[in-house]
């Protein structure tokens, strides 16, 4: 004789699936609302003389929700993402995309001021343009002395 075993639960139990496969948090987790904050990706590019700063900022209103400064010699870029819909109309839904907070800070050259710092924004990539922060910044050969 062999032994059989009958299938009891429904064929596809999302949180039962998500225990046995993750353990007992999992579920949990999953579905909280994300509070903390996120770190947009970021590319630092060479064009020319300048530098350009693209930071992945979809879905974000860059008007009312981001800041770009120069700081302390550094370029401080922060602001938050937030989720504008209600818990209602959330639900219980599988969250990946992050919201809150975020800073992000890159080192000046000395010699640049804000003035020749520029931004703009299209298609969910903030572009930051400073102009000529590689302006003799060619390497310099120091001599050895014997």
């Amino acid at each position: 004789m062999s032994n059989l075993a009958l299938w009891s639960r429904p064929a596809w139990d999302t949180d039962r699936w998500l225990r046995d496969f993750f353990g007992p948090a999992a579920t949990a987790d999953w579905f909280k609302p994300v509070t903390s904050g996120f770190m947009p990706a970021a590319e630092i590019a060479k064009e020319g003389d300048d530098a350009v700063v693209r930071l992945e900022l979809p879905g974000i209103d860059v008007d009312k929700d981001v800041n770009v400064e120069v700081e302390n010699g550094h370029l401080v870029i922060h602001g938050e993402h937030r989720d504008e819909r209600s818990e209602e109309e959330n639900g219980r839904t599988l969250r990946e995309i992050r919201y809150g907070s975020f800073r992000r800070s890159f080192r000046l050259p000395g010699h640049v001021t804000s003035e020749a710092v520029a931004a703009s924004y299209d298609a969910g990539v903030l572009t930051v343009r400073v102009t000529g922060a590689y302006a003799g910044a060619q390497a310099q050969r120091i001599a050895i002395s014997k």
